[in-house]
């Protein structure tokens, strides 16, 4: 079972996607802000992380620079927002644009998650 980490600020989007990866078959473990998903990434073991791009503080862009300059520094890592044009020239594998089709993210999960078990 793939591990996947969901961070963004807002409750309701955590858990609608907690909701369709879980029912998808994925262990999901949620943080509320950038800060606390950097923390569980650090503490944790994850296949993929899902972050939001505009959270207070510690927003999207420095949750990928962390991953990036981590110990796992390819771990594949799937953005959000509503302003998707702040993800472009970014290191984030996929970006989605709110709102999007849960199915999407959930075929993007099981292609990026499914690539990082091959290599």
């Amino acid at each position: 079972m793939h591990h996947i980490l969901v961070i963004d600020d807002e409750d309701m989007i955590l858990d609608i996607v907690r909701l369709a990866l879980t029912r998808a078959g994925f262990k999901v473990e949620i943080a509320p802000d950038g800060q606390e998903g950097i923390k569980k990434f650090d503490d944790g073991c994850f296949d993929l992380v899902i972050t939001d791009m505009l959270m207070p503080g510690v927003n999207g862009n420095h949750v990928v620079k962390h991953i990036r300059n981590s110990g796992r520094p390819y771990t594949p890592i799937i953005g959000f927002s509503g302003t998707p044009w702040l993800c472009e020239n970014s290191e984030f594998d996929t970006v989605f644009a709110k709102p999007f089709p849960l199915k999407d993210l959930v075929n993007s999960v099981q292609d990026l998650s499914s690539k990082k078990v091959a290599n």
